[in-house]
């Protein structure tokens, strides 16, 4: 008996088909042969990290070794500005993020930084942006959105969510708004577990649903998904797999209480826990793309052609079984062939004039200083003690965070210690503090903190190092839930460079000249 065969379309197109939708990764800061060898073969997206950029001049010069195989491409970048940053993955952002922007809350300051931000990619050849995260961060705990957020109020993260669309846009660069439906309300990193929001459809549609609507009506080309529970909608399957939130919400029609979204629909990481340990990525990739999305990102820890070939099979198997409408692949294949061709039209920079410093002035504007008395600025060598907590991956490590390196700039001679949470819980908070103590001296003390609510041993070493020396000026680089602390606190909403230029020139006194 001859199999039933359901597939109408030839072996070459469903195989072209199922390589259009993916959005892989690769080492190196050259394209391998096997990469080049797939884009002649039918890939259409490749996605950037940190470990593919050197340089701007490598950047371009390897985005265009990827378009001299294949003109009509995506070149995806997770390039959120602030503490997530792949163009400055080694020295530090020159954009302060969004919490930061949304602190200053001026939309055409926020549209400023984007439009340049987009300039700076589309220069290097790159088209589409795995930016903005329109969260809610609705949660204090919340351990992988924070400063990437624009703050905890819908209308904020919704005006400034549109008018980072609409910034980077106008450079000739895509926006993907993320993380659909809303990352803001976990206590879960989904690169390590599946988070569950617990949240009504009435909140859902008042809170997390109301910057995507924004991003929407602005024209995001692209929207990201979250690997996040959400039983009011789908109590089994988790957004990035789940047809009503896909389909049902993300596409359904403004009239049906939809958000009417035609364009990309594209996956978090695959590779991340709550999907892969769960589903396994082909699994997931196949209910993935059933359930309404139109790319598969993987790469950021799988980046070799083996995960290619491996998604590549698995979705050209569940066709030719039954699993996945073939009409549905084929549909994702032409959204995403058709942002390869429309980025392509758009032009790199369009409409971009360049504005070089307008980053720090951000960052400047961001800070919120807060003194308990006369501060005296620093004008001598410091000793920096910077409290560093363990990174989430969406940061990463490599990435240098707080404020010595500026401070020896301005103050040659400033010494800086790390201390964990680790060597708090081996020594001791007392023996940690009375290390730092001893080897500060006489000098002046700046203590540097990433979201101290959200870190007891960070809380319990700062209250330690307060109560011996209450001259500290204290230095909060993540969300500032905590109230102010120190002779003077310094609230940065971010850990980019910007950041902790514009705070170290606080801290001193400093005045920027007019060109800066």
């Amino acid at each position: 008996m001859t199999p039933l065969v359901r597939s109408v379309r030839s072996a070459d197109t469903l195989t072209r088909d199922a390589l259009a939708v993916l959005q892989p990764g690769f080492t190196g800061t050259t394209p391998p042969d096997w990469l080049l060898r797939r884009l002649g073969e039918g890939l259409v997206s490749v996605g950037l990290f940190g470990r593919n950029v050197a340089e701007p001049a490598q950047l371009a010069a390897l985005t265009g070794r990827l378009r001299a195989e294949r003109e009509e491409l995506i070149v995806a970048i997770d390039e959120e500005g602030g503490d997530v940053t792949r163009l400055e993955v080694r020295g530090g952002s020159s954009f302060p993020g969004n919490h930061a922007l949304g602190a200053v809350d001026d939309t055409e300051l926020t549209r400023a930084v984007a439009r340049e931000l987009g300039r700076r990619l589309a220069d290097c050849g790159i088209n589409l942006n795995w930016a903005p995260s329109a969260d809610v961060n609705s949660n204090p705990a919340n351990p992988v959105i924070g400063v990437r957020s624009f703050g905890a109020d819908p209308q904020l993260v919704a005006r400034h969510t549109a008018a980072y669309v609409e910034g980077l846009q106008s450079a000739g660069v895509a926006a993907c708004t993320k993380h659909f439906p809303g990352h803001g309300d976990t206590a879960v990193d989904s690169h390590h577990d599946l988070p569950r929001i617990a949240a009504d459809l009435p909140t859902l549609q008042e809170r997390e649903l109301v910057p995507f609507r924004a991003a929407v009506a602005a024209g995001t080309r692209a929207v990201m998904s979250a690997h996040i529970l959400l039983p009011a909608l789908d109590a089994e399957h988790p957004a990035t797999l789940s047809p009503a939130a896909l389909h049902g919400l993300l596409r359904a029609p403004e009239a049906e209480g939809g958000l009417g979204f035609d364009g990309l629909i594209v996956t978090d990481g695959m590779e991340m826990q709550a999907i892969s340990a769960t589903y396994g990525i082909e699994r997931g990739s196949v209910l993935a793309l059933a359930a309404g999305a139109d790319a598969i990102c993987v790469g950021g820890g799988l980046a070799d052609e083996g995960i290619v070939l491996r998604l590549r099979d698995a979705l050209v198997r569940a066709v030719r079984e039954g699993e996945l409408p073939e009409q549905r692949l084929a549909d994702a294949a032409a959204q995403v062939r058709a942002l390869a061709g429309r980025a392509r039209s758009t032009g790199a920079g369009e409409g971009a004039a360049p504005a070089p410093g307008i980053g720090l002035t951000a960052a400047r504007r961001a800070l919120r200083v807060t003194a308990a008395g006369p501060y005296r600025p620093l004008a001598e060598p410091v000793y920096v003690a910077a409290f560093t907590p363990l990174a989430n991956i969406a940061v990463g490590d490599e990435t240098p965070w707080g404020v010595a390196a500026e401070l020896a700039r301005l103050l040659p001679g400033t010494e800086t210690a790390t201390c964990t949470g680790e060597a708090a819980a081996a020594g001791g908070t007392a023996a940690l503090v009375d290390g730092l103590l001893t080897a500060a001296a006489d000098r002046r003390l700046v203590a540097v903190v990433r979201d101290v609510h959200r870190h007891p041993w960070m809380a319990d070493a700062l209250h330690t190092l307060l109560a011996a020396r209450p001259d500290t000026a204290v230095i909060e680089m993540g969300v500032p839930q905590a109230p102010p602390q120190g002779a003077l606190h310094v609230a940065t909403h971010g850990a980019a460079r910007v950041c902790a230029q514009a705070a170290a020139e606080a801290l001193t006194g400093r005045s920027p000249s007019p060109d800066e």
